[in-house]
């Protein structure tokens, strides 16, 4: 888990890289909760999805955005993190220029972040959206949505109700040749216990593996 600075566009970006093993591996960005409300690099459930992504044979990166931890900078109102984003995943392009697959995820703001990312990086190939704050923030600018992608909720969530979730999801699929993997988690909030973390990287990590295995399938029968 090595120690990694980047450079971003208000200063340097600090953050958690691994380098898999294996050739032309695919690519994980994750994204961190709101930097005002104690959001880190270190979050629970982003530091569970990181050693998901590694342990499914991906090269990883979590990082801090600006002005949390050692990351330089300060607080932007999303703005200028969604440039960290970039940055960030343009270090991760850097180091892995053969990737086959690029994949963001990203729990409350992070999921607002790397649904903004999606649409200004039309490569990314998939997204997990944990407990996206689709009642705090318009998702319109997802029109059309560029890829398919797991979309997971707390169906108790006292900061985000399901129900806007729901509708931000099957207003997505009625998109054309989109299909969001929708799933609900009943009796957890916006912030997971760790029991409930797993639950949700299991959903991950099924949701992902899925994926990957059709995409394999559609090569082979070219």
């Amino acid at each position: 888990m090595p120690e990694v600075m980047f450079a971003g566009p208000d200063g340097r970006l600090e953050g958690r890289y691994h380098h898999s093993k294996q050739p032309n591996a695919p690519v994980a960005l994750l994204l961190h909760p709101h930097p005002l409300h104690g959001g880190t690099m270190n979050n629970r459930v982003i530091h569970a999805l990181y050693q998901r992504f590694q342990a499914m044979g991906f090269s990883t990166l979590r990082f801090n955005f600006r002005g949390v931890g050692r990351s330089q900078g300060r607080y932007d109102g999303g703005i200028g993190e969604i440039s960290d984003a970039a940055s960030a995943l343009d270090f991760l392009q850097a180091v892995n220029p053969n990737a086959h697959s690029l994949w963001v995820a990203g729990y409350s703001f992070g999921a607002y972040v790397g649904m903004q990312l999606l649409m200004r990086r039309p490569e990314m190939g998939g997204f997990v959206s944990i407990a996206a704050p689709a009642s705090h923030y318009d998702f319109g600018f997802l029109a059309p949505c560029p890829c398919n992608g797991l979309i997971y909720h707390g169906a108790e969530d006292e900061l985000v109700p399901e129900s806007s979730v729901r509708k931000l999801v099957d207003k997505l699929n009625t998109q054309r040749g989109i299909s969001i993997d929708y799933r609900i988690l009943p009796g957890a909030g916006h912030v997971f216990t760790p029991e409930e973390t797993e639950q949700v990287v299991d959903a991950a990590e099924d949701h992902v593996l899925a994926r990957m295995n059709r995409s394999r399938m559609a090569l082979a029968a070219d």
